[in-house]
């Protein structure tokens, strides 16, 4: 039961549009729970979604789906007994965002409707009740364990029951800070990007080129260069830089924008086609060229900057705050994330970062180094080494938060298998005879309603 509530959660997500779609020739009911039914067709589409997606299948799938499915049920039932309310904002917004996926799976909105043999309407239909139900179930999970807490005691007792040849090795990981600012390009340079932009625009107008063509050729923007410069972009997405979504939905469909700048360069952009607040764009990105003249401007900033935080009169988390241009910097206080934390190996830094912090110690800031970022822009940064541990077998000592982590984790875990042992046997069960054999079910099976 331990392992199936940690998956559900983990791993198990709506069934693909390819399941959702599927005709299903005969159906039947397998499972109930209270008033919660469970079709066979769930349990087949399950796998083949997770066999789609490359996810590793158990052995007797059907059994470990079958079980999950139980435990999903059991939680909405719960979740509705409990009051735990989904808004339909909420579920409006995770099957936005899941149509998204598809359409850039699929290459456009016509693609997928094609696929689906339906409107996007009704596949947002097919995958609301799926998506409510897994989010219900989360809540109930979350109010389960909302007040389990560890003590420093069972962490350690945690650790201890650790074989020592199962703790993890961990190679060398390191805590960095970045400043990073960008240098301005010169107007002239800036000018010459504008014109580039106006002259595709008018080729494209003319008929003289295709704007995918233009893009393919000259665009530079690394992501959408093999796509003829196309993206699928929503209205209301938050990741996507505010000043390009206005202007594309202010195009009608075929129509080219005026050149426009944004945080990554000047831009044109050529509407594909749209469907409300859905729509498939193809852009240009010019990047204006950056001199030496403007690198060195910048260089003489940060070692000012340096210079001060070596001093004592500036702390470094103040220098990002003020300095720093890049994005996440006010949410990280320049600090990189690796993973959940800010504990980075060196495989996950990029190659000039780690040339860098080769000869540094903890607690230094190095000069300023000029670098290319992963967008293509040239930028400078001050680095920051707060930490680096030695390659070393898990201990407590340098290893606290992480042994910590999977202790309450683990806690959590036994939180819910005592709440499933305690619940089960209150719940109208119905099980059908095809899963008999499936030893996981052993507490589902056991309290199966007699006199059905």
């Amino acid at each position: 039961m331990k392992k199936t509530v940690l998956f559900l959660f983990a791993s198990i997500t709506a069934l693909a549009l390819q399941a959702q779609t599927r005709k299903v020739v005969a159906d039947k009911i397998v499972g109930v729970v209270g008033d919660k039914i469970i079709l066979h067709s769930d349990i087949r589409n399950a796998i083949l979604d997770a066999q789609r997606q490359g996810q590793q299948i158990p052995e007797n799938p059907e059994c470990f789906i079958m079980e999950q499915a139980l435990a999903q049920k059991a939680l909405v039932l719960q979740a509705e007994k409990d009051s735990l309310a989904v808004s339909e904002e909420e579920i409006e917004a995770l099957l936005d965002n899941q149509i998204r996926g598809f359409v850039q799976m699929y290459g456009s909105k016509d693609a997928l409707e094609q696929i689906a043999g339906r409107t996007v309407y009704q596949i947002k239909e097919d995958f609301r009740q799926s998506f409510k139900e897994r989010k219900q179930a989360e809540l109930m999970r979350n109010k389960i364990v909302a007040n389990i807490k560890i003590t420093p005691t069972e962490v350690k007792d945690f650790y201890d029951k650790i074989p020592v040849d199962k703790l993890p090795y961990y190679e060398t990981e390191v805590e960095v800070g970045e400043i990073v600012v960008y240098p301005k390009a010169s107007r002239d340079l800036e000018l010459y990007a504008i014109e580039e932009l106006n002259d595709f625009k008018k080729q494209v107008e003319s008929g003289k080129q295709k704007f995918e063509t233009l893009a393919s050729l000259y665009t530079d923007d690394p992501g959408s260069k093999n796509t003829g410069g196309m993206y699928n972009v929503n209205r209301t997405e938050k990741q996507m830089d505010p000043t390009f979504i206005a202007n594309a939905f202010r195009l009608k469909e075929g129509q080219v924008s005026p050149v426009f700048k944004t945080k990554f360069g000047y831009h044109i952009i050529q509407m594909v086609s749209r469907a409300g607040d859905d729509a498939t764009v193809r852009h240009i990105l010019k990047i204006p060229a950056i001199t030496d003249t403007e690198t060195n401007l910048v260089i003489q900033k940060l070692d000012s900057i340096r210079t001060k935080i070596n001093g004592g009169a500036l702390p470094f988390g103040e220098a990002v705050a003020r300095n720093s241009d890049a994005d996440e910097a006010k949410f990280t206080g320049g600090m990189k994330q690796c993973g959940n934390g800010t504990y980075c190996t060196i495989d996950q830094l990029d190659k000039d970062l780690v040339l860098a912090l080769r000869d540094m110690k903890p607690g230094d800031i190095s000069t300023p180094k000029s670098f290319t970022d992963e967008r293509g822009k040239k930028a400078v940064r001050l680095i920051y080494l707060k930490s680096r541990t030695e390659p070393h077998r898990e201990n407590l000592k340098d290893d606290y938060n992480k042994v910590a982590d999977r202790a309450i984790e683990e806690k959590k875990m036994d939180a819910i298998e005592k709440w499933f042992n305690s619940k089960i046997p209150t719940f109208y069960l119905v099980i059908d005879p095809q899963f008999a054999g499936c030893q996981q079910l052993g507490i589902w099976m056991q309290n199966i309603t007699k006199n059905q």
